[in-house]
């Protein structure tokens, strides 16, 4: 699961019953809020073995990616609101997306001041597993290839509708032996429920070819009689190259109702080719459209992920 803080007693609730539930991965960032303080507090004196991920990137701020002392303090900070003496995986955080964080000094090589850092880490037992977290869709592959990395997590290109991550990470993953995070399988809540009076009179910000998708993943639904939130995770689970998902529950009943689903285990085959039917309606993404739909009266703006 992941944690972006919030009300502190309800994001306690929701992490305690996760683990009651069987959860044991739990993904947080320096720059999730005030998540790295949240979770850390909730786990106190918890003895269930987890598997904690954190990033670096982001803090302390000004950032200045290629400043290995300020790299280590960035993860010293995470040790102490965590309340870890060690990190299960340690994440560079968007080494691909353009603009984002300037990691590298060789950019092909995959060189930079953070490699040595993690190096240095791990070789002190402090990590276990490095690992790195993106958003592209084709650029995060290269560093996969790498072969310096034990995990990635490939976030907004692998779900229901949106599967550009087949064409480079996973495929590369496989090869390299990764393990494979999948974040955001609701696609920002885009999958998370249905929009029928959006999707039939309003967002006039949705291309019309997603508009046709939309409608024919809701008419599916309907044959269905399944949520469309439990079919887009079981959508995820199914896929045996994705080996950990995220499903960004934030209370108690949204982590019972994530578990509910995941536990009804992978879909279907003749399921899974009607929804690939589905997802070849729109293969790419359309020019201008952000990570997650802005349905529910959200709107995209300056800054928004795309």
């Amino acid at each position: 699961m992941s944690s972006y803080g919030g009300q502190f007693e309800e994001s306690r609730a929701a992490i305690r019953r996760a683990l009651e539930l069987g959860v044991n991965y739990i993904d947080t960032a320096p720059t999730y809020a005030n998540s790295e303080e949240v979770i850390g507090k909730a786990l106190a004196g918890v003895r269930t073995p987890l598997v904690i991920s954190t990033k670096l990137g982001g803090r302390p701020h000004p950032f200045d990616p290629k400043d290995p002392a300020a790299l280590r303090r960035s993860f010293e900070e995470s040790l102490r609101l965590l309340g870890r003496d060690r990190i299960d995986i340690l994440m560079i955080h968007e080494p691909d997306r353009p603009g984002q964080y300037d990691w590298w000094t060789d950019w092909d090589g995959v060189r930079g001041p953070v490699m040595d850092v993690l190096g240095e880490l791990m070789a002190k037992g402090l990590v276990g597993h490095a690992g790195i977290g993106g958003t592209t869709a084709y650029e995060l592959a290269h560093f996969v290839r790498s072969g310096k990395f034990d995990v990635v997590l490939t976030a907004f290109n692998y779900s229901l509708l949106w599967r550009e991550a087949e064409h480079a990470v996973l495929p590369a993953a496989k090869e390299l032996r990764l393990g494979v995070v999948a974040g955001s399988p609701l696609q920002q809540g885009a999958l998370a429920r249905r929009y029928d009076d959006e999707v039939e009179r309003g967002a006039p910000w949705l291309s019309p070819p997603r508009r046709q998708q939309y409608r024919a993943l809701y008419k599916f639904l309907d044959e269905l009689g399944v949520p469309l939130a439990e079919l887009a995770l079981r959508f995820v689970i199914s896929n045996p190259a994705i080996h950990c998902v995220l499903t960004g529950a934030r209370s108690v009943a949204e982590v019972e109702s994530s578990v509910r689903a995941v536990e009804k285990g992978p879909l279907p085959a003749d399921v899974l080719a009607r929804l690939d039917e589905i997802a070849a309606m729109v293969p790419f993404r359309p020019f201008e459209e952000p990570f997650g739909l802005p349905f529910g009266g959200r709107r995209s703006g300056p800054g928004m992920a795309r």
